[in-house]
């Protein structure tokens, strides 16, 4: 009689993605055969521009029937990579060919500029700050000074009489 489990890991139980059960994780797996449970994530592939070069010589090569088809199985490339490339090469040859893809880098010393210009603008914001303080320091020193000087003194030192 099979125990009832509250869900935990019995026949069925639902699992996270990648997670094997145990049946699997026992041994039931033959040597050099790979995890279907498991997936590896592809990788992009990147070509150097003296690869593309070379493969459109061999294309641009292939005269009989078949030739290029065969040249992309070797290779393992497909018919547009060859279009793309070809369009690339007229375009502007290995500097189009070897482009980087993505977000140029930015300028040091721009960004450096930028990182002191936002320093100066807080700098800026804290020096105000101090000034509006020591201005109301002063103003409730002055208010209490008055405030705390005994009645019949003049403001100048000098008591009335």
């Amino acid at each position: 009689m099979e125990r009832q489990r509250n869900g935990a890991g019995g026949r069925g139980a639902k699992r996270a993605v990648g997670e094997r059960s145990a049946e699997a994780a026992s041994g039931a797996r033959r040597e050099g055969v790979p995890d279907p449970q498991l997936v590896e994530k592809a990788k992009r592939r990147r070509f150097t521009a003296r690869y593309k070069l070379h493969i459109l010589r061999e294309a641009d090569g292939c005269t009989r029937p078949g030739e290029i088809g065969a040249l992309l199985r070797r290779e393992g490339l497909y018919t547009s990579h060859i279009s793309t490339w070809r369009k690339q090469r007229e375009e502007g040859a290995l500097g189009a060919l070897s482009r980087r893809r993505g977000r140029k880098k930015a300028d040091p010393v721009r960004a450096e500029n930028e990182k002191l210009r936002r320093k100066l603008e807080r700098t800026e914001a804290e020096l105000a700050k101090a000034r509006k303080v020591i201005e109301v320091q002063g103003n409730v020193s002055a208010l209490l000074g008055e405030l705390l000087r005994p009645k019949g003194d003049k403001a100048d030192g000098s008591s009335e009489k």
